[in-house]
């Protein structure tokens, strides 16, 4: 038999990856991968990659369309750039992945949704006793200098996740995704046995089903946050009264957070067919909260319950604002 040329290889994968409006996180997590960088780098090139390699916007524009095969974009929509981006980088992909909490679902930049533009501003360069601006002067989309004319791109009043502005094929959640999950995404890309579009590289299961902690039925009295609790038990976090978003989050980390004795905090995004992640948790908690017989609370008690969770729009929509039933603030013309 004809030995094989070992000179003739397979073309290499294209990939790219995009930061909108995140943390930085998820552009960690990839090389969170550690030595299996190399196997990904020995099978894709990648093109486009601002964090690490110095390609141009111009570059990715010259390329021809469909030329990269998959991008993984993380980060929400708050700018103009990042939407101009998101179109760019949707054009010129195959297959463009919704990488990470904030680009799945908004992320907790999406939680300024309860505020416009102005508002956000005024916070951040009027109003903060940080801040030493006498003169009040905040960003512009265009400044004069005597160099010439400095721009920045537009600021929107409103935080949408990557699917609000363009068609997403696949969904990778986590804040950021671990690296198992990368890889999982990565492998099913490379081996061609993709779910179907618009799915989530994930599980079907909970936290709640990941989580090492014994459960049961019991009630709660009093809800708690993590530094009032003496000593965590090897129960339910919930049944100590610590609100964990674990019953109305999507699993697929192995529950890590809890494994270090800390609450699931909702990153993972809704489970599978629930509309909105806030709402099935706030219905999880209800059925647990209270004393037996809990219809003949008082409203004062019922009341005085409700008033001990510490901030409910960030404990229930930490990550899942832009992409829930009611994701804004009304803004009034």
């Amino acid at each position: 038999m004809p030995k094989k040329d070992s000179s003739i290889q397979k073309e290499k994968m294209r990939i790219s990856f995009y930061w909108a409006a995140s943390c930085g996180g998820c552009e960690i997590a990839v090389l969170d991968i550690d030595e299996k960088i190399l196997d990904v780098v020995a099978i894709a090139d990648i093109l486009f990659w601002p964090v690490a390699i110095d390609t141009k916007y111009k570059d990715v524009e010259e390329m021809s369309d469909k030329y990269i095969d998959v991008c993984f974009f993380n980060g929400a929509i708050r700018t103009e750039e990042q939407e101009e981006m998101a179109f760019l980088l949707r054009k010129k992909s195959k297959i463009l992945v919704a990488f990470g909490a904030c680009a799945v679902h908004g992320g907790i930049p999406g939680l300024a949704n309860v505020a416009n533009k102005k508002e956000v501003f005024d916070v951040a360069y009027i109003d903060n006793p940080s801040t030493d601006n006498k003169d009040k002067i905040v960003p512009k989309t265009k400044s004069k200098v005597k160099e010439g004319e400095l721009t920045l791109p537009e600021f929107f009043d409103t935080v949408k996740s990557l699917d609000q502005t363009v068609e997403v094929d696949y969904y990778l959640h986590g804040c950021p995704p671990t690296a198992d999950q990368i890889m999982t995404a990565f492998n099913a890309i490379v081996e061609d046995r993709l779910p179907p579009k618009g799915s989530v590289i994930g599980p079907l299961k909970s936290v709640c089903d990941e989580c090492r902690f014994e459960k049961t039925t019991k009630k709660i009295q009093k809800i708690r946050r993590v530094y009032e609790v003496d000593k965590i038990e090897e129960k339910c976090l919930l049944e100590q009264g610590i609100i964990c978003m674990g019953p109305a989050t999507r699993g697929g980390c192995n529950a890590r957070c809890l494994d270090a004795n800390m609450p699931c905090t909702g990153c993972g995004g809704p489970t599978p067919n629930s509309l909105d992640q806030g709402g099935k948790m706030i219905s999880s908690l209800a059925s647990i909260l209270g004393v037996e017989g809990e219809e003949a609370m008082s409203d004062e008690e019922v009341d005085t319950l409700i008033r001990e969770i510490v901030d409910p729009l960030g404990t229930f929509y930490k990550y899942t604002l832009p992409t829930s039933i009611i994701n804004r603030k009304v803004m009034k013309e």
